[in-house]
């Protein structure tokens, strides 16, 4: 049968759609499809124009139905300031994956945030001390809050610190993620000082060069490298991803552009010592942590499993609920 027509969903339509709890269980879903053999593929392309950097990701898996996904983000990080933009923007394109029929065609940006926040919440629930009671986020942007509130839903978090290049982005975030968070929130310019109370620690920045140092980080923390996701973004020292148990989102990728990709052109570890895959932690076929004491790396570089897993989401509970518009690409 042929699909009503194509369904639009603008940013807001997007995120009336997208409950946080319910993306960190898709996006576990989607890791575990992945691994268990349900995927169609991945696919990474990055281009640069000027000053944007173009981001191409495009994937399928096997849900309900099977899916494919292609996502286009810009970034471009003079866009607010300079024209009132977002910094990172794009669109996603949803596709019946039997037929190729486009089902809908969804605003990126809050896929791109929520799905984010939701693997590393999935990463920190397999990974981190489970006791763990505080945490420092280092970059104190969008992608920081998100990354704050699903820790909070799958961690006992008391007490954060927030650190930012900029100190007033993270006095401000203090401020706003304190009324919005059961948690102490603490801006901190001293990183070290921070990490040394911290069980968890999160970098989610644009760094291209690493600003986290091996010796900031005690034992038995759990690291999310969130920023680098192309060559040139670096947040964390090589010998942090070589010194200790390293989890990928997705090896190739990471090995491509992640913190891994730094680590293995300065000839300090091999793809062979990476420990895991996230999907191969989710589905049992590898341990997670084995003691309180060792030090976790999960080094996230943004995957397509994840684009189109939410826009599946996303796309099923607007058909559902009737949100969003339709468009007719192909009239009969």
């Amino acid at each position: 049968m042929k699909p009503r027509g194509t369904l639009l969903l603008k940013r807001d339509d997007v995120s009336a759609q997208l409950d946080l709890r319910e993306c960190i269980e898709n996006i576990e879903n989607a890791f575990r499809q992945y691994a268990e053999g349900n995927s169609q593929g991945t696919g990474l392309l990055h281009l640069e124009s000027g000053e944007v950097e173009f981001h191409i990701k495009a994937g399928g898996l096997k849900l309900a139905q099977s899916y494919f996904a292609l996502k286009v983000n810009g970034s471009c990080f003079r866009n607010m300031q300079q024209f009132g933009l977002p910094n990172i923007m794009g669109v996603i394109v949803l596709f019946d994956g039997d037929t190729g029929y486009p089902l809908a065609v969804l605003d990126s940006i809050e896929i791109t945030i929520k799905r984010t926040g939701a693997a590393t919440a999935v990463a920190a629930r397999l990974l981190a001390n489970p006791g763990c009671h505080t945490a420092t986020i280092c970059g104190c942007g969008n992608q920081g809050r998100i990354q704050l509130e699903a820790l909070k839903e799958v961690l006992p978090l008391e007490r954060v610190f927030a650190y930012d290049a900029d100190s007033t982005r993270a006095k401000k975030y203090a401020e706003e993620m304190s009324l919005k968070l059961p948690v102490e929130i603490v801006p901190e310019a001293d990183l070290r000082k921070a990490l040394y109370q911290s069980g968890v620690v999160v970098t989610c920045t644009p760094s291209r060069k690493f600003f986290l140092a091996e010796g900031y980080v005690r034992p038995g923390t759990f690291v999310a490298a969130v920023g680098a996701d192309s060559p040139e973004k670096q947040e964390i020292e090589p010998s942090l991803i070589a010194n200790n148990k390293v989890v990928v989102d997705l090896l190739d990728q990471c090995a491509r552009v992640g913190e891994l990709h730094h680590a293995l052109e300065a000839k300090l570890i091999t793809v062979q010592d990476v420990h895991a895959e996230l999907g191969e932690i989710i589905i049992g076929k590898r341990p997670g942590r084995i003691s309180e004491e060792e030090i976790i790396v999960y080094d996230a570089t943004g995957t397509a499993l994840q684009d189109v897993a939410t826009a599946a989401l996303c796309y099923e509970k607007a058909m559902s609920s009737g949100g969003g518009s339709l468009l007719d690409f192909f009239p009969s």
